[in-house]
């Protein structure tokens, strides 16, 4: 039962991360550094949880079920933390790589960050909550953190471009959203799911759903655009 449940807490993750990684057509991004990102993403569990505890210390007195308790919690407590120490791991194992040439790979390197601190996560979960908890997070949480690392991803991308072309003010906005947007992505979905009602139970099955489509729609969009989007002139001209 155990192994079926490890299984089954470790395959959406698995599905997404083979998925972007077939997205990247023009030049795939070598496994070893897949992994290594995955890793990062579920050592950025740790700092995260270290931030939680000390924002919960600080709630400014919030009862416990109210709605200013439900947005402390999803927005500052849970957003925040764990989006900011993603992202922070996301830097320091992929900014200087130099299989960093290309816009899409931000977005493969976002999702891979996002989908191993999924992954760490949904285990933990999956083994105390059981098979329910296995199927419920599998088509929605383990997928939460996988938009919140495409929209990461296309930012800090180009974040990367703009770095490289020399334009400080544009890199840092890019890299201001790709922290900001997340963080509000995450934000509405932990404050739907903790609200615990059944309008906001159809609210959130509606946001996960649109959240589905709009990632696909910008994956799609930067793979076809990528043979265009390096970072660097020669690579252009070696592909046209």
């Amino acid at each position: 039962m155990a192994t079926n449940l490890l299984f089954l807490a470790l395959i959406p993750g698995i599905i997404i991360i083979i998925y972007i990684f077939r997205k990247d057509k023009v030049e795939h991004e070598p496994w070893s550094l897949i992994f290594k990102l995955v890793a990062f993403g579920a050592i950025s569990c740790i700092p995260a949880v270290f931030l939680e505890t000390g924002f919960n210390a600080l709630n400014p007195g919030f009862e416990q079920g109210s709605i200013g308790f439900v947005f402390y919690e999803a927005f500052l407590v849970a957003a925040l933390c764990e989006e900011f120490c993603k992202y922070i791991l996301l830097r320091l194992g992929s900014w200087r790589n130099p299989h960093f040439d290309y816009r899409f790979d931000g977005i493969v390197y976002g999702v891979s960050v996002a989908v191993g601190f999924a992954l760490l996560e949904n285990v933990m979960y999956v083994m105390d909550g059981g098979l329910y908890t296995a199927l419920m997070r599998g088509v929605m949480a383990v997928p939460l953190h996988a938009f919140c690392g495409v929209f990461m991803g296309i930012s800090y991308g180009a974040a990367k471009k703009y770095s490289i072309m020399g334009q400080r003010g544009k890199a840092s906005k890019a890299t201001i959203r790709a922290l900001l947007i997340p963080m509000i992505i995450h934000g509405i979905y932990d404050c739907l799911a903790f609200m615990e009602n059944s309008a906001s139970t159809i609210i959130l099955l509606a946001f996960v759903v649109l959240m589905y489509i709009i990632s696909v729609k910008y994956i799609n969009k930067y793979e076809a655009e990528d043979w265009k989007a390096s970072f660097y002139t020669d690579k252009l001209s070696d592909l046209k």
